[in-house]
This record gives C-alpha cells, sequence and structure tokens, in this order.
C-alpha cells in the first residue's frame, strides 16, 4: 500500500553539506491521509558542527538540548529505512528546495544510498508548498490565506496561526509535522480533485506526459517553443507566484532539466544577440518536481496582474519575430555549466562522488551493522579516497575512542580544519560556499548581541552558544581561558 511520511528537520543551519539535522519528526498516514505512526527523534550535535547562531534562535535548540540526542549516523540510518519503505511517498513544506537535499547530504555522509527513496520500490516525494501555492491562486475558498508584511504569505507558521491548523510552537520538528498534515486534510476536502491531479505531477512519468502535451507557441528552426505558465513558491509574493515561460529545451550537462525562458522580465525587451548572459531568465525544471508546468489557459493567464502580461506577450511577439535572438538565448541557456569547485571537501561532494561501487555500498553496509574492531577494518578497506575519508569521519563524529592510528589521523586532520588559522583558507561546499568556522559564528553572536532590540532569552541563548564554542574549539585567538571565563 502507498503511505505518505510527512515529515520536518530542525537544522544547525542551511548548508545542506556542512550543517547537520538536531531534530526530525515524521507522521505516516494511508492514502485518505489517516494516520498510520509517528516518529520523533533528537540528534545530538557533532563535535564538528559549527551552529548557525540564527538557527538557534529559530528552534530555539542551544548546547545543553543538543548534546542530549543520538548519534547522527543512528537516526539517519532510521530516517533512511522510513524513506525506502516500499510505497512511501515523503512530503514535507519546501522539502524540495530544502529539507531533502539536506537528508541527501546526511545519507552520502554515513554512507547510505542517497537518492533511492526518490524513485526505488514505488517511493516518490511530493512539496505541499507547490499545492499551497496552486490553491491559493486557483481554489482559495475554505482556507484563510494570512499576509506578512502585507505581502501574501505561503510559510507554514502562517498558515498554522490563520486557520488554527494544530498546536505547539513553530520551528518544533513534530508540532510543524502536525500543522503540515493538518494543512494537507485541509486542502484534500477543500478539493479532492485539485489534490489528485496535484499528486500526479509529482510523478515523473504523469508531469512528464502533462508537459509534453503543451503545443508549441509558434515555429522556430530546432526548438519546439511551447508556451506556459509556471506556479513555485520561489516567484515570490510580489508576483503570485506565477510566471509566464517559454520552453528552451533540455540542458546538454543535465539532461534531467528542462529549461523555462521567464516571459515577464523587463531585461529580455532589450536583450541582444551578444548579452543574452545578462539580460534573459531560465527556470530549471526536473519532471516531478516544482515548478508546476501548466497550460496558458485565459483563467490561468488571469491570475497575472495586466502588466506582467503584456510585457510577456510583447517579449513573446519579439521572440516569434527574431529567431536568431531565440537561437541564442536557447543555446547559451542549454549549454551553461555550473563553475567547477575546486578542493570541494569530501562532506559536500555528493555531486561528484554520491555513486558508489556495489563493493563498497556492501562495504558500507556491513560496516553498519558491526561491532568496532570490525566496524573501523571494514571502513579502512573501502577502495574509494573520499568514502574512505567519509568513513573516518563517520567514526569520528559518532563513536567514542580510542581510534585506529590510521583513521585516528584522518579524523585530527579534518578538526584541525574546522578552526582554521588566520589566513588560511576554510573548507568550501559543492557551491563554492565556505564552510562556517567558530570565528564567524563568533561575528554573528557579536553582532546580534549588540543590537539593542535582542531579547533578553535570545541573549542567554546565544552567551550559552558563545560558550559552546570557547568549550569546544577553544577561546578565540588573542584571549586566554582566564581571560575569557
Amino acid at each position: 500500500m502507498r503511505t505518505y511520511l510527512f515529515y520536518d528537520l530542525e537544522t544547525t543551519g542551511l548548508d545542506a553539506a556542512f550543517d547537520q539535522p538536531l531534530q526530525f519528526a515524521a507522521i505516516r498516514t494511508d492514502p485518505a491521509l489517516e494516520e498510520l505512526e509517528r516518529y520523533e527523534w533528537s540528534i545530538r550535535l557533532r563535535r564538528d558542527v559549527v551552529p548557525a547562531p540564527g538557527a538557534v534562535l529559530t528552534h530555539r535548540l542551544g548546547p545543553q538540548e543538543t548534546a542530549r540526542g543520538r548519534p547522527e549516523v543512528d537516526v539517519i540510518r532510521r530516517i533512511h529505512a522510513l524513506f525506502n519503505r516500499p510505497g512511501t511517498v515523503s512530503v514535507g513544506y519546501n522539502s524540495l528546495g530544502f529539507d531533502d537535499e539536506f537528508l541527501r547530504f546526511g545519507f552520502y555522509r554515513n554512507l547510505l544510498t542517497p537518492y533511492t527513496h526518490q524513485y526505488r520500490n514505488g517511493c516518490g516525494r511530493m512539496d505541499l508548498l507547490t499545492f499551497a501555492a496552486v490553491y491559493r491562486l486557483f481554489r482559495p475558498e475554505g482556507i484563510e490565506w494570512p499576509q506578512r508584511d502585507e505581502r501574501p504569505s505561503l510559510r507554514l507558521e502562517d498558515l498554522n496561526a490563520a486557520n488554527d491548523l494544530a498546536p505547539g510552537r513553530p520551528h518544533a520538528a513534530l508540532a510543524d509535522v502536525e500543522a503540515l498534515l493538518a494543512l494537507a486534510r485541509r486542502l484534500k476536502d477543500c478539493d479532492g480533485n485539485t489534490w489528485d491531479y496535484l499528486c500526479r505531477r509529482f510523478e515523473k512519468a504523469a508531469d512528464r506526459t502533462e508537459v509534453r502535451r503543451l503545443k508549441p507557441a509558434f515555429a522556430a528552426e530546432a526548438l519546439a517553443p511551447r508556451l506556459a505558465l509556471l506556479v513555485d513558491s520561489a516567484f515570490g509574493a510580489a508576483n503570485g507566484f506565477i510566471a509566464p515561460a517559454l520552453a528552451l529545451g533540455a540542458s546538454i550537462p543535465y539532461a534531467n532539466q528542462r529549461l523555462w525562458l521567464r516571459l515577464d522580465r523587463a531585461e529580455l525587451a532589450d536583450a541582444r544577440i551578444d548579452d543574452v548572459a545578462d539580460t534573459t531568465w531560465a527556470v530549471r525544471k526536473k519532471y516531478g518536481e516544482p515548478p508546476l508546468v501548466l497550460p496558458p489557459l485565459d483563467r490561468y493567464w488571469e491570475r497575472i496582474a495586466p502588466p506582467r502580461r503584456r510585457l510577456a506577450a510583447d517579449n513573446l511577439s519579439r521572440l516569434r519575430g527574431d529567431g536568431r535572438l531565440l537561437a541564442a538565448i536557447a543555446s547559451y541557456h542549454r549549454q551553461y555549466a555550473y563553475p567547477e569547485v575546486p578542493e570541494v571537501d569530501a562532506d559536500a561532494a555528493l555531486y561528484v562522488n554520491g555513486f558508489w561501487s556495489d563493493d563498497d555500498l556492501r562495504r558500507f553496509a556491513a560496516s553498519h551493522e558491526s561491532a568496532p574492531p570490525e566496524r573501523t577494518a571494514r571502513l579502512e578497506a573501502i577502495a574509494a579516497p573520499v568514502a574512505r575519508e567519509l568513513g573516518a569521519r563517520l567514526v569520528g563524529r559518532n563513536f567514542p575512542p580510542p581510534y585506529p592510528e590510521k583513521l585516528d589521523r584522518v579524523w585530527r586532520s579534518f578538526l584541525g580544519r574546522i578552526d582554521p588559522a588566520a589566513g588560511s583558507a576554510p573548507l568550501v561546499d559543492h557551491r563554492g560556499r565556505p564552510r562556517r568556522t567558530p570565528a564567524a559564528a563568533r561575528e554573528e553572536i557579536t553582532a546580534l548581541l549588540a543590537a539593542g532590540d535582542t531579547p533578553a532569552a535570545d541573549r542567554d541563548l546565544l552567551r550559552s552558544l558563545e560558550q559552546y564554542l570557547d568549550e569546544t574549539f577553544g577561546p578565540p585567538a588573542g584571549e586566554d581561558n582566564i581571560a575569557h571565563g
């Protein structure tokens, strides 16, 4: 039987490669959204992770609370098993923009298959944020749609407050899951046909079929420029979460991505063949994932403000009459490849090294079930260098010493790069972003404490985090322990 697994994470920050989950909660339901099981697990803060002060203020999980959880590898293995149970559709809120990638990196970092929950054994994924955007646009009856800063808001905490979906504090994992499930039930009750339609659109084959039904808006050499309306929260409240777009074809470096040219961008009106990189904007779409592609029906166009409709019509007319410009735009975006990042850290190398050999996968599985010293022996025997590095980190992060000499050397070398000396380069992730350092966290804490409007409870949390950083990584350079204490 197909089941839905509604879930939420609370994390130490926003970097999927370098941060870690601290709380996981989930409720499994049947297709009628009746609860079958629920889960709630806390994860111990790892010795190598520097929490983001802003994240701590959001979820209120200070160092004392995070010291009481289970080792990360234990909880990540449980989550992996839940997500990979046959027939499981994992459902989050903005999950395909955050939580799912966060878990993929967690699976990879802990030597588990990072992608199988997306497709194997009838498993799949859905993101209820897309459902909310569609219902607000086209089926708003039965839901109070809140505003924040005088603009429409799709934040789960705002929807919860406006509709009294579930009790509990926002940004506590289980409370957010209960609100998420309550929202799903409300949407399904408001319009079951729309619910069923959106569920199908998160299936790759069904989504592909719907997109390919669109007819080209005009004839163009080597292109099928289909006109569509895209729905995605990423387009923002100011645009009503909807944008007109023209199909450019598939990406050449990334064959699973389809490219859609935004037609409502003012820069497009002035685009020339030699400046398309600066004047055009393409949305990347994978089948079965946001944005939702809709046919350009009049009732959908009406959801776009008249000035944007006119701009899109003018841009479309220009492209119809200038095949060379359209070809240049399509060629640029289809050939575009993300810049290569040198020396990506092993934790962030999922998209380079995330597909292990069958032999290594068997070793990973055997090591997870083994007790020391057999576990470390199996990890040290891994052939792939990156996986061997991750194996050493897995042991250091989750199990107490002593460690074998070779493994201990790898682990200590890694810890030495968490708090680099002044002038030394920090570790970087797959997008070239630096790993958060203790110094960077202290700077943020100092700025927050200096703000005159920071509440007393927040100040206490920030000071406890500052103390944790000093105890774990040592006091800031130039301060001795006595002076700092």
